[in-house]
């Protein structure tokens, strides 16, 4: 009686190492095939923070630790006696923000008539330079001829140097060669033969505005514009063959698309035309007019020229806590304002 022969399973193993090598090169395949060790996810997963502690520590330096410096000089009566050690100068508490908030002493009073030039100044330079720079983006969206050289003129103002710019303007007013009065006056013949003092008494405040105006539009022109880049044409289109107008695509189309944009814009300008110091400083010097006393150059004179260090840090620190509130309420309000839009 025969059987049948066995069917075994073919030898795949021919041609395969054995034994402990065998074993330990699967391992190691298995090791490399699999999740990275731990040492070397925690190295990645640090590597970016790690880029990042440059940055941080450079703001630590440049700006941190003197606004800390700032504030602990506030509670000093750091004057010219102590400049060589501000450590040593006396601990004064909250006299020196009681001194500047009162308005019924000079200090006080001074302080609050800069912190109103500057709130008008503020509310007109921002207003217009929004307003002439949303026209512009506007007019810059139809396709005409020399468009892209006329949006390259607009920028120039934005391009140039800020101190450059300033003083070119600063020579611009001067009263008896200023280009300023050499047009209005001796060619247009408005306000007379005599000359116009620009830059002293009232019209300074006129002339720092020109040049605020001048410098900030572009920025606005420019974020404007690149938000209109993202509004389909086919809404304007649809709009013209309803009937509406240029106004009317304006109002319901143009200013509600940029609308998240114009309020990041608007703050902006608001923080850099209220804190700044470069303009007055270079338009009029150390001592500018009671007109143009903005509030960043009132400080400098009450740090610098009376060398009380103590009072101008606790300007800077009131000064810091408006534009804080400001801009916290402000961003409360639109905030809700867009979640009030959305849910309608």
């Amino acid at each position: 009686m025969t059987t049948a022969p066995t069917a075994f399973p073919p030898d795949t193993t021919q041609g395969r190492p054995h034994g402990p090598a065998a074993r330990t090169r699967r391992s190691g395949r298995t090791r490399r095939s699999g999740r990275p060790p731990r040492a070397g996810r925690l190295r990645r997963g640090a590597l970016p923070y790690l880029l990042l502690l440059p940055a941080l520590l450079l703001e630590l330096l440049i700006h941190l630790v003197p606004m800390v410096m700032g504030i602990l000089m506030s509670f000093r009566e750091l004057t010219q006696f102590f400049i060589r050690d501000w450590s040593r100068a006396p601990w004064t508490g909250f006299d020196n923000y009681a001194l500047a908030v009162d308005v019924n002493r000079p200090v006080g009073e001074a302080l609050l008539g800069s912190f109103l030039t500057t709130c008008l100044f503020t509310l007109l330079s921002v207003g217009l330079c929004w307003l002439l720079g949303t026209a512009a983006a506007v007019f810059m969206q139809e396709t005409f001829r020399g468009r892209g050289v006329l949006r390259a003129l607009f920028l120039v103002p934005y391009a140039l140097p800020a101190y450059a710019a300033v003083i070119t303007w600063a020579f611009m007013f001067q009263r008896d060669n200023g280009l300023v009065n050499h047009v209005l006056h001796d060619q247009l013949g408005l306000g007379g033969a005599e000359h116009t003092f620009w830059l002293l008494g009232d019209n300074s405040f006129w002339a720092l505005l020109t040049v605020s105006v001048w410098k900030g539009w572009p920025f606005a022109f420019l974020i404007v514009m690149a938000a209109l880049q993202n509004i389909p044409k086919d809404l304007y289109e649809a709009a013209a063959l309803d009937g509406a107008g240029i106004w009317q695509q304006i109002r319901r189309i143009t200013l509600p698309s940029v609308g998240a944009v114009n309020q990041v814009l608007v703050l902006v300008l608001f923080l850099w035309t209220f804190n700044d110091f470069n303009t007055p400083f270079v338009l009029f010097g150390k001592a500018a007019p009671e007109a143009a006393d903005l509030i960043s150059v009132h400080i400098y004179q009450s740090s610098f020229v009376t060398w009380n260090f103590g009072a101008g840090s606790a300007m800077s620190v009131l000064l810091l806590l408006f534009l804080l509130l400001v801009t916290a309420g402000y961003l409360l309000l639109t905030t809700r304002g867009r979640k009030d839009s959305d849910a309608r």
